[in-house]
């Protein structure tokens, strides 16, 4: 006869990390965006059961906005870091390297969660849509604020509008994602970075 302890013990569920579970997870939305990713997949890269993911993360949505959160503190601080640069070429650079950096770095899928999961999301995920679109404007806001203060400061021409400049930059990290998904080398991609930086404009 099993002792109380061991009984405990065997009906207890599997302990598991959640932000390793949670990293898992992140990978098979960013390989597959929100819709195209089962619960089975989901659950079979996090090691863990259904019951448990529902216990820690919520529901299938819920674990996908938490993985956004994982996605944007982890894959993009460089976006937060390149507002700083001292001009608004630099900003532009380390926007342009650190998107090359993260689309042929490693193991991890390309081109950008948000981009792959609007690109797959119907109208039943609304409130996904909804979410990546808000991150992005936020981002893309923050883009815009700076390059207002670099014309401001005599960085950049009169002539140049922050809002399409901002726009302009935004497709070209976006393109860099589809081509790298499509096969381009880093050698390519830096290529278009180094052509973006040259026609840069210039005060």
């Amino acid at each position: 006869m099993k002792s109380a302890a061991e009984q405990v013990t065997r009906g207890r569920p599997r302990e598991f990390d959640p932000e390793e579970a949670l990293s898992a997870a992140l990978q098979v939305f960013w390989e597959k965006g929100y819709e195209g990713a089962s619960l089975a997949e989901l659950t079979d890269a996090m090691g863990i059961t259904k019951p448990s993911l529902y216990a820690c993360f919520g529901n299938k949505e819920s674990l996908f906005h938490k993985a956004l959160d994982l996605y944007e503190r982890d894959k993009l601080c460089y976006m937060r870091s390149a507002l700083d640069a001292p001009t608004a070429r630099g900003v532009a650079e380390r926007l342009l390297r650190g998107t090359l950096d993260i689309q042929t770095a490693g193991n991890d899928p390309r081109a950008c969660l948000g981009v792959i999961s609007m690109v797959a999301c119907t109208t039943q995920a609304e409130s996904i849509k909804a979410d990546v679109l808000s991150r992005q404007a936020s981002s893309h806001q923050a883009l815009i604020e700076r390059f207002a203060r670099a014309k401001a400061e005599g960085d950049l021409p009169a002539s140049v509008e922050p809002m399409a400049l901002a726009r302009y930059l935004s497709a070209v990290m976006q393109g860099m994602g589809v081509q790298a998904s499509g096969g381009a080398t880093r050698a390519q991609l830096e290529q278009l970075v180094e052509t973006t930086l040259a026609m840069w404009p210039s005060a």
